[in-house]
């Protein structure tokens, strides 16, 4: 789970001041500096997610918007769907889908979350193929999309059976938001996105907010008893706990979403026989494995 980086070139969250003023221990990963734990220690933060909430600074993971010339977010998820064999033209405003980055061969590139926001598409990224990611998307998609890259925002994850309670202490609307929902919601008066989604296997809410307001925010949410920071050691062990897949480690650019046990995430209409057939990267290996099987499978 962790790099081997010289210090001197890692890049730094916009919560770092209080990840060391909370007593993080801090390691390379990704790029960044970022918390493995706190000094409750990685099993008690663990459980305390389970038990009650766990706030988690994700801000090193890319954010993108992506827009068409002629507005329409239709126009976008078409050109997105080029892409990934996700059904995104079917993304009904205000919801968020997972989807696939696939090669030629059918590898995965990355995995990302996809949600329409009315005139737009938000992407959420992985960290460390963020760069990569906007650089395939501004290849693929020049003149079909304007591609965004979004610095100047943060990130945070908020899970576990408290996470409704604690939100919405602070943005009581957030209480009626639905699993993969993903809508505007002002918080402290910061204009947020707000998804209910996560990677523990808990219940809870993603959190993009701008850059200079994240502190504020995380502040906020830590003064209920219910809340703890939580580090990458037990981010890593939720989702290990839940069965849920890291790029890099169990899905790469060899791994098709067959391979990776994800056809789940390839919709009836990309599928032989539904209205928009393939017509992403390596889609002929996938429709046959989709049909045929594969060789092998991750357990």
């Amino acid at each position: 789970m962790t790099e081997t980086s010289d210090p001197k070139t890692l890049a730094r969250t916009p919560l770092d001041t209080l990840h060391r003023r909370l007593g993080a221990r801090m390691v390379p990963f990704a790029g960044y500096e970022m918390p493995v734990q706190y000094p409750s220690g990685i099993l008690q933060e663990h459980l305390h997610t389970r038990a009650k909430a766990g706030l988690f600074d994700v801000s090193h993971m890319g954010q993108i918007r992506l827009r068409a010339p002629s507005g329409k977010v239709e126009d976008a998820a078409r050109a997105l769907e080029t892409l990934v064999p996700a059904d995104i033209l079917s993304l009904a405003p205000g919801r968020q889908r997972y989807a696939l980055f696939l090669n030629d061969k059918g590898g995965i590139l990355d995995d990302l979350m996809v949600s329409n926001q009315g005139d737009h598409l938000f992407l959420i990224v992985n960290a460390a193929c963020k760069a990569a990611d906007e650089a395939h998307l501004r290849q693929s998609l020049a003149g079909l999309c304007a591609v965004e890259a979004l610095p100047d925002r943060a990130l945070i994850a908020l899970q576990g059976p408290q996470a409704e309670a604690a939100l919405a202490a602070l943005a009581p609307e957030v209480a009626a938001m639905r699993f993969m929902d993903a809508r505007p919601v002002t918080i402290l008066g910061a204009a947020c996105l707000v998804s209910r989604s996560g990677y523990t296997g808990e219940d809870g809410y993603e959190i993009s907010i701008p850059a200079d307001r994240v502190e504020a925010l995380c502040e906020a949410l830590l003064e209920d008893p219910q809340v703890a920071p939580i580090g990458l050691g037990a981010r890593d062990s939720l989702r290990l706990e839940a069965g849920l897949c890291l790029y890099g480690s169990d899905l790469d650019t060899g791994t098709t979403p067959v391979e990776g046990a994800l056809e789940w995430s390839i919709q009836k209409s990309r599928r032989a026989g539904g209205a928009r057939a393939g017509g992403f990267p390596g889609a002929d290996v996938v429709l046959r494995q989709l049909t045929e099987g594969a060789s092998r499978r991750r357990g």
